[in-house]
């Protein structure tokens, strides 16, 4: 009996020893229109193989991509596809870029500070009021959701003018946000598990 370990080890394994076997005997075909058509009834198989990727974008595609591979490059055939070359599966990926953007107070994220700046841009009425007091609640919510701790509404309010650039004033009276324990009971509902009750027969 002859073991997988005694033969040449696959180039992509997740296709099965007589995938690979298959690709080697199409690259000893000598007629061209005869090795294009057994390049195209593999590929079918492959396909079949793997029937819930068939909706994933260019997938026709990375099947040739794999044909190609298992046949260490050597199979010449008329490709439908610009494949993969060798020396690009072994290049690293270019580096991620990252937005190295200062954040005033983590707690209340890049999002909520570039929304207090656009409040500042709405002409004074009713719709601006409205955000900005959205937008004061939503910043106590953040508070005491990172900081397992209540807040008063002063240090909240001093926040909000200083992210506004001094452009949002407001007075803690006239701007009565929601209360630390509403807050602090919406938080830990998540963790609350109703207790077991056995039902009567």
């Amino acid at each position: 009996m002859k073991y997988n370990t005694a033969e040449k080890r696959l180039a992509l394994p997740e296709y099965g020893r007589n995938i690979q076997n298959m690709v080697d005997y199409c690259t000893l075909i000598e007629d061209m229109d005869e090795r294009n058509r057994c390049a195209g009834a593999i590929i079918s198989t492959m396909g079949n193989l793997f029937p819930h990727l068939r909706d994933v974008n260019d997938f026709k595609h990375i099947l040739w991509d794999h044909l190609a591979i298992m046949s260490d490059f050597k199979l010449e055939v008329d490709y439908p596809y610009e494949v993969v070359k060798r020396e690009d599966l072994y290049k690293s990926p270019p580096g991620l870029t990252y937005h190295n953007s200062d954040i005033t107070y983590r707690h209340y994220g890049k999002t909520l500070e570039q929304m207090i700046l656009k409040a500042t841009e709405l002409e004074d009425g009713t719709e601006k009021n409205l955000l900005i007091k959205l937008l004061a609640n939503h910043m106590k919510k953040s508070f005491i959701t990172w900081n397992k701790d209540s807040v008063d509404d002063r240090k909240i309010l001093k926040d909000l003018n200083e992210l506004s650039d001094g452009q949002i004033v407001l007075n803690e009276e006239s701007y009565k946000l929601i209360e630390n324990k509403d807050i602090q009971a919406r938080n830990n509902t998540g963790n609350y598990k109703k207790p077991f009750v056995r039902k009567g027969r």
